[in-house]
């Protein structure tokens, strides 16, 4: 029916109510939005909402898959969860008064909420379970990275096996510290409970020098081996705790005793054997040390006694042996110190012999010299200085090299030999026959070198025709016999001057005289 005109408009009636508030579709719609996947939003029909969560789950998917050692950034974890609980609390409040066909409209039963909200708490498995599932998949990671670098350090073992400790320590140690990390920090990994296994394995390694009985090469991986305690958590040592040390002296006694009298090695033999000494003191091997260093210095001597060797190599070596014993314990070594010097003391003048019958003279004199210095108070010092000026005569005559002088003088009357020196700066002169020695006369202070000629028909010069008073004068008693003498003058006197070999007959019941004088060509 039209209005009239001027006439108040009809009554629209009263507006509508708003919806019911009903709690238990809010808790629907959030435990939907828990879900991960948006569907508390799907339920309202809010698409671009439902978008953004899916958008943010795929973020966090695409992060965390595959899952690795690393896991997913804690920041973003925070910022996700976060996210799900605003998303969550926002589905709530739009679906506390929401017109759902589910839940819409007064006198709505709560039991028709029962199988949806039973459906949500279903989905709420989806990311309790994604979370739980990740956690396995990034344990697993865990572990097999543990078990990587296991397999890494036993590579490294692997690369380095039958080589000297020396030169694959390094590669050792990272290993060993893998060992010990996997082991104590990640004792209950599978990886860690391999560790004392692997460990065994490593003490097998390194000891393989011991029983292919490279001793000196064992001691330096042996002495590691018996330090790992230091190093290395004891309960993944098990047994391995004193199981280097009846090998460690063994090597140390072997790699000492191997060494003794042997060049270049003399001292680390001392080291070696010192430190058996000092660490296992009551070992078997430490009470084998003196008698065996004993017994290499005895069966020297004796080879120098025997003539079986030469002796001059023989007394090098038991120099070698010297400096092995000087590094021992000196209370313990005193018997065999005081054994060895008496070898080298009758060594060194058997090669000085030695050196003159082969008539190495030059070295004959060095040797019989320093014996005399260095052995003063042995009844053989007298004889090597006799030694050492017949080898000074031989270098000169040969013939004074025939035969060593005697080691006593021979007994009967002797012959005066008169010495005069008729010349300038002070003169020495060496002798050697049924005795031997040596006597040095002062300077003549007006003598003169004489101007003359060795030829054979040049006029004889008249040496010592002046005062008996004017030359100073030695006298020599000498048996009857040959004699090589060796005149010896210092050339920065005159230029002259120098070395002059003669030989002589004393023959029994005369006296006789000799003057020694320097030409202008030749001395004597």
């Amino acid at each position: 029916m039209p209005g009239v005109p001027g006439a108040p408009a009809a009554d629209s009636g009263p507006p509508a109510p708003p919806p019911e508030s009903n709690p238990a579709q809010a808790v629907l719609v959030g435990l939907l939005n828990l879900s991960c996947l948006g569907l508390g939003y799907v339920l309202l029909k809010q698409w671009v909402l439902a978008a953004v969560c899916w958008v943010a789950t795929a973020v966090l998917l695409l992060v965390a898959l595959p899952a690795d050692v690393d896991g997913v950034p804690t920041g973003l974890l925070a910022g996700y969860g976060v996210f799900l609980l605003a998303v969550a609390a926002d589905g709530a409040r739009r679906g506390l008064r929401a017109p759902l066909a589910l839940g819409a409209g007064p006198g709505t039963a709560p039991r028709r909420l029962v199988l949806p909200l039973a459906l949500a708490l279903v989905l709420l498995v989806v990311p309790v379970g994604g979370s739980v599932a990740y956690g396995v998949a990034r344990d697993e990671a865990v572990e097999q990275s543990l078990l990587d670098r296991l397999a890494a350090a036993d590579t490294q073992v692997k690369s380095v096996a039958g080589q000297s400790f020396g030169g694959s320590e390094h590669t050792y140690r990272k290993a060993l510290a893998v060992y010990q990390d996997l082991g104590t920090k990640h004792a209950g990994s599978r990886a860690g409970r391999l560790v004392p296994d692997r460990i065994e394995d490593y003490y097998t390694a390194v000891s393989a020098p011991y029983g292919q009985k490279k001793f000196c090469e064992a001691v330096p991986a042996l002495k590691h081996l018996r330090a790992l305690h230091e190093s290395v958590d004891r309960r993944l040592l098990g047994e391995l705790p004193g199981k280097a040390d009846d090998p460690l002296a063994h090597s140390w006694y072997e790699c000492g005793t191997a060494g003794l009298g042997v060049a270049g090695v003399e001292t680390t033999a001392g080291e070696h054997l010192n430190a058996l000494l000092s660490t296992f003191p009551e070992s078997s091997y430490a009470r084998q040390v003196e008698p065996k260093v004993a017994e290499g210095i005895r069966t020297r001597s004796a080879a120098i006694a025997g003539g079986t060797t030469d002796p001059c190599d023989a007394v090098t070596e038991l120099r070698r042996y010297g400096t092995t014993v000087a590094l021992l314990p000196r209370e313990t070594f005193a018997g065999v110190s005081r054994q060895h010097g008496e070898a080298v003391r009758k060594g060194d003048f058997a090669c000085g012999v030695d050196q003159f019958k082969d008539k190495e003279y030059t070295r004959a004199v060095e040797t019989m010299t320093q014996y005399a210095k260095d052995h003063p108070d042995s009844p053989q010092a007298g004889h090597a200085r006799n030694i050492a000026i017949a080898a000074e005569i031989a270098q000169e005559s040969p013939a004074a090299g025939k035969q060593l002088p005697p080691a006593e003088a021979p007994g009967g009357s002797r012959m005066v030999m008169v010495v005069s020196n008729d010349g300038p700066g002070e003169v020495e002169l060496l002798y050697t026959g049924p005795v031997t020695g040596r006597v040095t006369l002062k300077a003549c202070g007006t003598c003169k070198p004489y101007q003359g000629s060795l030829a054979r028909n040049a006029p004889k010069i008249k040496a010592c025709t002046g005062p008996s008073s004017k030359y100073p004068k030695a006298t020599l008693l000498l048996p009857a016999g040959d004699y090589h003498f060796l005149q010896k003058r210092d050339r920065t006197i005159t230029a002259s001057a120098g070395d002059k070999a003669s030989t002589a007959t004393i023959e029994p019941g005369y006296s006789y005289t000799n003057c020694l004088y320097v030409t202008s060509g030749y001395g004597f």
